[in-house]
């Protein structure tokens, strides 16, 4: 029989922030131990493959896609990298803000645990917000249609609109149906992947420092001298620097990954603790290897042209055509690397709004059955990719669906850092004193840069600055709201309208599932009149 107790939101009882692993039943001991350990079965990650969640959903195409993009948009090679820096403390910071919090609630949902914790009211709204973001946005369409680009240009073959997406298709598909089938496999392909993937810029490193020898397949005269004058063409535009911005924290989002699977990790406080600095920094060093391997081997002009082949492009210059080809398939693995990682997270969370009983049919979505897998949760980010994926132009459609997905994160982020703020001064009273602190002035750092990235995009853009080709600049930042809003509506609707219509009170509880041993809160409706 299942086990319920009051949620630690509603009694107050979530400022104990030590992972036990105990279980409080009403029944005897034999009981509390058959799904203390039904609950640890279910942690099979562990210190490397938490570094590699990390690294998978950090290292996709975007350090590869995106250098272009951002070279144009700063105007410079000086400035370009500047940004890039910028970008670094930016995901530096944001690393230590997301552990403290990890180390303090260490349970699937990321994100959403602590916005809950520290916004209570309005009752639920918060979880009603967070519902839109996550059940709304498809984070895998990016890297499924550059898997899709990068596939074509291996093949030979040219790129148009159905071609590369049906190739996407293919690969989110393939992604989804590992992660449904086999947990262990799929987190064992994971790792693989992103070997090959660190592998693949470690190369593109030394052949940096190959073209930095002068040892480039290029005429005389074509040589790029991009460090000659670095910043020369640099521009003030506050469009193109927080575009260009948006390209290089898209290049790093992920490291919050572990964040989102840490009931099912092994000694989740500790492995949190070595696991997301260590795959930060790494990522960190090999990111700015790269940018200056790009400007040694590929000229300014090349780059501005390849767009986001140009990783192709250093390969070709300075191993030749056949390595270029090769290094198309190596990125197009990393892509795919990337999409497995996205869419374990993802189903990950929706699933959790399952358990917690906020999504319709809540059951379903919680479900581990039948593959041990939440193969429902991981349908719908499948599904939501699927028409993202789908529905931009062709001339739009990476940078939209890059966008798309970067700004609804920079307000997420902003509440996020808020209320670590919050909690930092007014720490006595909420007893906030968890394993790590990321310390205020980070955090506020981290709130401050996300307050830039949340305002900027509004600012009109110069002429041909302008991200997309047919699509107003502003598309993604009121999509990306809109998004978040139409999770309030549901609030609204959920929360506010259908209790005052029906006559009774939402009140959540928790559950412990007799099967697996995890938890998972239900609502109940208890009518008004019995409410004390």
């Amino acid at each position: 029989m299942s086990k319920f107790s009051g949620s630690p939101a509603e009694t107050g009882d979530s400022h104990n922030f030590k992972d036990s692993g105990a279980i409080a039943t009403s029944d005897g001991g034999s009981e509390v131990g058959q799904l203390q350990r039904a609950s640890e079965a279910k942690r099979q990650i562990g210190i490397v493959s938490a570094v590699f969640l990390i690294v998978n959903r950090v290292i996709g195409t975007g350090i590869f896609a995106t250098p272009g993009s951002i070279l144009k948009l700063s105007g410079s090679v000086g400035l370009s990298l500047f940004i890039w820096v910028a970008g670094m403390l930016i995901a530096l910071a944001g690393t230590a803000v997301y552990l403290e919090f990890g180390t303090a609630i260490p349970k699937n949902g990321g994100e959403k645990n602590y916005l809950e914790y520290v916004f209570r009211k309005p009752k639920f709204l918060t979880t009603g917000l967070y519902t839109g973001y996550v059940v709304l946005l498809g984070w895998a369409s990016g890297n499924s249609v550059v898997f899709g680009e990068y596939i074509l240009h291996a093949a030979g073959v040219e790129v148009d609109r159905w071609n590369q997406r049906g190739i996407g298709l293919a690969c989110i598909t393939t992604a989804f149906l590992i992660h449904a089938t086999s947990v262990k496999w799929g987190i064992r392909l994971q790792n693989l992947l992103g070997t090959i993937k660190v592998i693949i810029i470690l190369i593109i490193v030394v052949a940096g420092w190959v073209a930095l020898a002068g040892h480039v397949k290029l005429p005389e005269d074509e040589k790029p001298h991009n460090f000659t004058d670095a910043f020369e063409g640099t521009t003030g535009s506050a469009y193109g620097v927080v575009t260009a911005l948006y390209n290089v924290i898209w290049s790093y989002i992920g490291y919050s990954n572990a964040n989102y699977a840490l009931s099912e990790t092994k000694n989740p406080v500790r492995t949190l603790k070595i696991a997301a600095p260590l795959a930060i920094g790494v990522i960190s060093i090999l990111y700015m290897f790269v940018n200056i391997a790009y400007f040694a081997a590929v000229p300014k002009d090349e780059i501005l042209a390849a767009q986001r082949l140009v990783a192709a492009s250093l390969f070709r210059n300075v191993f030749g055509g056949t390595a270029e080809r090769a290094l198309s398939v190596f990125v197009a693995l990393s892509a795919f690397g990337n999409v497995l990682s996205v869419i374990f997270s993802q189903g990950r969370l929706v699933q959790e709004l399952g358990r917690e009983g906020i999504l319709p049919f809540s059951r379903f979505w919680a479900s581990n059955r039948p593959f041990n897998a939440p193969t429902t949760g991981l349908f719908e980010h499948w599904l939501v990719s699927i028409i993202i994926m789908l529905a931009p132009p062709p001339g739009d459609a990476y940078n939209f669906i890059l966008n798309l997905i970067s700004y609804p994160l920079a307000i997420i982020n902003t509440f996020v850092a808020l209320g670590l703020i919050h909690l930092y001064l007014n720490r006595k009273a909420w007893n906030w004193n968890p394993p790590i602190s990321a310390t205020l002035p980070v955090v506020i750092f981290f709130f401050l840069s996300n307050i830039y990235l949340v305002v900027a995009p509004f600012v009109p853009p110069e002429d041909g600055q302008n991200v997309y080709n047919d699509l107003p600049y502003w598309l993604h930042c009121v999509v990306g709201f809109g998004i978040i809003f139409a999770g309030g509506v549901y609030w609204v609707i959920w929360a506010v309208v259908m209790p005052k219509l029906g006559g009774y009170e939402l009140d959540r509880v928790t559950m412990y599932d007799e099967i697996d041993g995890w938890e998972r809160s239900v609502f109940v409706k208890r009518p008004v009149e019995k409410v004390q």
